[in-house]
């Protein structure tokens, strides 16, 4: 068995698209709308075959996560770069370009490395080797 996909409630479908795409390689689907319900989606594929799906409407409410909160549920989401440099070089990139590093790359008690950044909606995705 496995994950056949994550879903994430989104505010701006376009910029969330275009970020998992630039720096963690995701390949989208066409766009799903139902105008009925005013919704509408994305899947996001990667290499090893997980996906992700981001969905928007109009009346979704702000769930008050954030990096230091700890809260029952889904609190990250994490990416295997395969490597000590990538997740230097990832982060550094997105340092660089005004996204929000949370933890610096570190070898965490369980033994990965890794750095903690929040994507364009303030989701945590923890960057790993």
């Amino acid at each position: 068995m496995k994950i056949e996909h994550i879903a994430f409630w989104v505010k701006d479908l376009e910029k969330m698209k275009e970020f998992y795409q630039k720096y963690f390689g995701a390949v989208s689907n066409e766009k799903y709308h139902n105008p009925l319900k005013h919704f509408q989606s994305y899947f996001l594929s990667f290499d090893n075959g997980c996906r992700l799906e981001i969905m928007t409407k109009p009346d979704i409410k702000e769930s008050g996560n954030t990096y230091d909160s700890q809260r029952y549920g889904i609190i990250h989401l994490a990416f295997s770069t395969e490597s000590k440099e990538k997740v230097d070089r990832l982060t550094e990139t997105l340092r660089k370009e005004g996204y929000t590093i949370a933890a610096e790359p570190r070898t965490t008690g369980d033994g990965y490395y890794e750095s903690v950044i929040l994507d364009p909606e303030n989701n945590i995705i923890e960057i790993t080797d």
